[in-house]
């Protein structure tokens, strides 16, 4: 599903305009993206856990040539499914 989905499908079971509810949607994203860049933890109940690790550096390997490469650390982020989804999904 899309973003577009998530608005139809919120706009079809409220009766709110399309043009509210993707405004409501993507301000939505937005914070959750503002938070992750300021190193935040996301915790939405029943859903899961949005979290940024570091990834330590580490010598990697091409797979073409098999040269040794540098990785630099980096960050990432990570999801970890919350009970209820744990549950519904198996």
């Amino acid at each position: 599903m899309r973003k577009r989905g998530i608005v139809l499908k919120i706009s079809q079971e409220t009766g709110i305009k399309q043009v509210v509810v993707k405004d409501v949607v993507q301000r939505t994203f937005n914070t959750i993206l503002q938070a992750l860049v300021d190193g935040d933890r996301i915790e939405l109940r029943n859903f899961g856990v949005f979290q940024v690790k570091k990834r330590k550096r580490r010598i990697g390997r091409n797979p073409k040539t098999g040269e040794v490469v540098p990785v630099p650390e980096r960050r990432t982020v990570v999801f970890k499914q919350g009970l209820e989804m744990k549950k519904l999904i198996k």
